[in-house]
């Protein structure tokens, strides 16, 4: 069995990463370069950058940041923001990133992921999703979610994307849950199980860590191949080596655990 993967998201506005409650209220975080240094040295597996303000403002990521975080750097990391066509999607991984992640592109033409997918291989693409569940019991998606004044409910029910998106070329999944996004109350295991079914490339969890305790379950609980936080490493609410301690001692595959 592959070791499960534990990834720091950072959130980056103009350089520096902030992180808010159910996409709203962000305070500031620091520096995208010192926080992803932080978090190289404590064992995250993984990085994923999100340039929040990027969709909204119907621009792409700023590579300039993206290059100073390539420099410093040796563990494999995801960008995401605003991505909109191949030659932007291949100025992103020249200046050092590893994948692109697409989400309100994508669902605004969702061909962009077979393109992406032809021009550097489904290793290199990751579909972001952030998903909310409505008044009729069913989860759909939700575009332009970096900024609240711009967030956009969509018909698409969420089940049928994560189908679609993998026909076309996705070779990872994120699943943001929305409704659990900064309120450390544990990730979405009801929705997350039911993606899980219909999902057949890497899945990876967000929204809603709280404890190591919750690692464990969306582990166990919802067989994700990897679990995302934010707010809990930011503030130090969890630190990765003692989750990774925590994670492994139930019996749970990790990488480089004490």
């Amino acid at each position: 069995m592959l070791s499960r993967r534990i990834i720091a998201c950072l959130d980056v506005r103009e350089g520096r990463v902030v992180k808010g409650v159910r996409f709203r209220d962000h305070v500031d975080m620091g520096d995208c370069v010192e926080l992803a240094m932080r978090y190289r040295d404590a064992g995250a597996d993984e990085l994923v950058f999100y340039d929040i303000g990027a969709s909204p403002q119907q621009r792409c990521v700023d590579v300039r940041w993206v290059e100073r975080i390539g420099r410093v750097l040796d563990i494999p990391f995801c960008v995401a923001g605003g991505i909109r066509d191949v030659r932007q999607a291949r100025e992103v991984l020249l200046a050092g990133a590893d994948k692109i992640s697409v989400n309100t592109p994508a669902l605004e033409r969702p061909e962009l992921v077979d393109e992406l997918a032809e021009a550097f291989g489904v290793q290199c693409v990751v579909v972001g999703i952030d998903s909310l569940r409505d008044a009729d019991g069913q989860w759909r998606v939700r575009s332009n979610t970096g900024e609240p004044g711009t967030l956009r409910a969509l018909p698409r029910r969420t089940l049928d994307w994560v189908c679609e998106v993998q026909a076309r070329g996705a070779g990872e999944i994120v699943l943001n849950c929305m409704g659990s996004d900064g309120v450390r109350r544990g990730y979405d295991l009801e929705q997350l199980r039911a993606v899980r079914a219909a999902c057949r490339v890497p899945l990876v969890a967000s929204g809603g860590a709280g404890s190591a305790q919750d690692f464990v379950d969306v582990f166990v609980q919802a067989d994700v191949d990897a679990a995302l936080a934010a707010s809990v490493f930011h503030t130090g609410a969890i630190g990765i080596p003692v989750l990774k301690q925590a994670v492994a001692a139930c019996g749970i595959r990790v990488r480089h655990a004490a």
